[in-house]
């Protein structure tokens, strides 16, 4: 098929693009203007562009739409209110208009009930996909995955890197949240199957890793991967811990901040059956993901 992959440079994104490829699909590069030379691809402002009629053009001849586009907080060039809800919104209604049936959106397991700007945004644009299904207008699928681990994320630079710390210091409420990482290659494999011969499965599907483990405790797997012994921990008091990312929120670019805090002192796991029934075995186990994930 030919693809329309917005967020194709992201973290995501891009191990989409290559698992796709891979796969035998075409894949058009949606992409952000920094990236305006990048083959086979379209230039989305995603601040911006969040009229259908902007997006129609660019549906010409295309057989499915993936949105893979997050950002963790907002900035003055890339608002997260248009980033997550009003440019996928008027994306999903130029698909209607286009009549393009297959669509996949790229959410997070806590989008449904979290209170984040990063939640409520990402909810906002699945309830309207969602509004879009029950009018029979589309077919969908929504993925919604738990922290995301490989080679490239952010978060799990940020998590490699506490790490490699002898001591680790964290707020009480995140080293006590349970979470349940799942492999970027996990989730590739996910987007692949939906999109083979037949697109039969429409809904929301977790995406999980196979093991839930407080966040603690995930770190000093990753600490024990790398061959490293064991850390102490100092869990910060909750008032530290606000001020340390009050702190971030002054410093653009990092991934510690009041959305990031926020985020992983909630608890972020579910049942990874749905998930293992697409991908057709069992997701990596969190103690493998350095391996498989993070050094391949």
């Amino acid at each position: 098929m030919r693809i329309l992959l917005c967020g194709a440079k992201g973290f995501i994104g891009s191990n989409l693009a290559r698992a796709l490829t891979q796969a035998g699909h075409e894949i058009i590069a949606g992409v952000s203007p920094r990236h305006a030379t990048a083959p086979n691809s379209i230039v989305v402002d995603y601040a911006s562009d969040t009229r259908p009629e902007i997006w129609l053009p660019r549906l010409q001849n295309i057989d499915a739409v993936i949105n893979a586009v997050g950002i963790l907080r907002s900035t003055r060039t890339r608002p997260i209110a248009a980033v997550h809800q009003h440019t996928p919104i008027a994306l999903w209604d130029a698909c209607v208009q286009a009549n393009i049936k297959k669509i996949i959106q790229v959410s997070a397991l806590g989008a449904e009930t979290g209170d984040t700007d990063y939640a409520r945004t990402k909810r906002a644009a699945d309830h309207h996909l969602l509004s879009l299904a029950d009018n029979g207008k589309i077919s969908y699928t929504i993925l919604r995955p738990s922290i995301v681990f490989g080679k490239g994320g952010a978060s799990s630079a940020l998590f490699m890197n506490l790490a490699k710390l002898p001591i680790l210091v964290l707020p009480k409420p995140v080293l006590r949240a349970r979470v349940q990482p799942v492999s970027v290659l996990n989730l590739a494999e996910a987007v692949v199957a939906l999109l083979g011969p037949s697109f039969i499965r429409q809904g929301i599907i977790s995406c999980t890793g196979a093991e839930s483990l407080p966040m603690g405790d995930f770190i000093a797997s990753l600490r024990q991967q790398c061959g490293r012994r064991p850390a102490s921990t100092l869990p910060l008091p909750n008032s530290l811990g606000i001020l340390s990312a009050r702190m971030g929120d002054l410093i653009p670019g990092i991934p510690w901040c009041s959305e990031t805090m926020a985020m992983l002192a909630t608890h972020n796991e579910d049942s990874c059956a749905d998930f293992e029934e697409l991908i057709g075995h069992k997701p990596t186990h969190y103690s493998e993901l350095v391996a498989s994930a993070w050094n391949n």
